[in-house]
């Protein structure tokens, strides 16, 4: 169950550091928004996932 929530927590650290990099940069570009705005709404879905997915799992490592 631990390297289940270690697992979690990476993929959840990984996704927020790639959503906080990779948001502006897609905002930057002319049509940008227009062209990723499924992937942006699928990253952020996965997002809250894996926030709760890794609560969900912290009650059990303790």
């Amino acid at each position: 169950m631990l390297l289940l929530f270690q697992v979690a927590v990476f993929a959840f650290i990984t996704l927020s550091f790639l959503l906080t990099v990779g948001v502006p940069v897609i905002f930057a570009y002319p049509n940008g928004w227009l062209e990723n705005k499924s992937t942006v709404f699928s990253g952020i879905t996965l997002w809250f996932i894996l926030l709760f997915l890794v609560g969900l799992l912290n009650s059990f490592v303790i």
